[in-house]
């Protein structure tokens, strides 16, 4: 499994950071308690489509790629380093099917990196410290980051990592529940989750 070393870098103007097992888990609660309630099979999540509706929520726009130049999103999935795939999206293998990988749409270029965390250091740190290596580089506009929101600890690392982020730099965090304090955006994670796995409007009225 790719360490910090293997994070590419050549940082570009956007970069997503996500918690995979934490963000898989999200997945799954959402997946049992929408077939309950619509009461319909509901399939694993478009990783694509889901990354897209992460961009757009974290201040992407379709317009960004009309002035001829390639726009390049960074995605990097941090793990665990136990589990080898993803239970609830499609793609889901680690190895084989995310690492190194990548896809292109209106929104321009997304390239998936997984890295698992070090015997030396948390997950949290981990995702903390890759903030704070990307709000560093010149090139970055946005900086999305899916961390594990229900623990505290890890909200406050954040808050710390992110206190002196520039204006000129959009910071989202992404979380079920509104955080308080800290000095960047947030999103409800929830949103685009649902539209990854085809949840409808129309079937929750």
């Amino acid at each position: 499994m790719n360490t910090y070393a293997d994070i590419p870098q050549q940082w570009p103007e956007n970069v997503i950071v996500v918690d995979a097992e934490y963000v898989d888990s999200v997945a799954f609660d959402l997946i049992v308690n929408f077939e309950r309630m619509i009461g319909r099979h509901i399939p694993p999540a478009d990783l694509p489509r889901w990354m897209d509706c992460i961009a757009l929520d974290g201040g992407m726009k379709i317009a960004d790629g009309d002035e001829g130049r390639k726009v390049e999103t960074m995605v990097v999935m941090v793990t665990d380093g136990r589990t080898e795939r993803l239970e609830n999206f499609a793609p889901s293998h680690f190895a084989t099917e995310i690492n190194g990988k990548a896809f292109a749409d209106n929104l321009g270029e997304f390239t998936f990196s997984v890295v698992s965390h070090e015997d030396l250091t948390t997950k949290a740190e981990m995702i903390a410290d890759i903030a704070a290596m990307a709000i560093t580089q010149k090139e970055l506009r946005r900086l999305m980051i899916v961390p594990n929101a229900d623990d505290a600890a890890t909200l406050d690392l954040l808050r710390r990592t992110l206190r002196t982020v520039d204006d000129d730099k959009r910071i989202t965090i992404f979380a079920m529940q509104p955080i308080a304090g800290g000095n960047f955006r947030q999103e409800i994670l929830g949103y685009s989750l649902m539209n990854a796995l085809g949840i409808r409007a129309d079937e929750i009225k």
